[in-house]
């Protein structure tokens, strides 16, 4: 019986060294196929920066040229808001000028409630 004992000793022996070896043998795979999943994310990663970068550089442009509109866009209001005074200015000299006329004409009578300068409503005529 010694030797039988001391065979299913060794066999037991023998098979958690083989079972130790497996386990082994299959966590360096894992932590191999774990490294080599890293390193592909961090190609993924470092290809995404170059994206990133590129997007940056598209954003600042756009954001470039959104603030040359709005200051285009400022130099138009500016420009109309001038011509607009411009207008008024050039038709109240031409109301003056007409009032000044009205004023004048004996035909006219600019002293009524419904006068308006240039609408021509003769005195005593009809």
């Amino acid at each position: 019986m010694d030797n039988t004992v001391a065979v299913i000793i060794v066999v037991v022996v023998v098979i958690l060294v083989v079972a130790a070896v497996a386990w082994a043998l299959m966590r360096a795979k894992a932590r191999e196929r774990r490294a080599r999943q890293a390193e592909e994310l961090r190609s993924q990663a470092a290809a995404s920066s170059m994206e990133v970068e590129q997007t940056q550089r598209q954003a600042a442009a756009q954001q470039a040229a959104a603030e040359h509109a709005r200051e285009q866009a400022e130099i138009a209001e500016a420009r109309a808001a001038e011509a607009q005074r411009e207008l008024l200015q050039t038709d109240a000299q031409r109301e003056d000028v007409l009032r000044e006329a009205d004023r004048l004409d004996p035909h006219v009578d600019h002293t009524s409630d419904d006068y308006a300068p240039g609408e021509v409503s003769p005195r005593g005529r009809t």
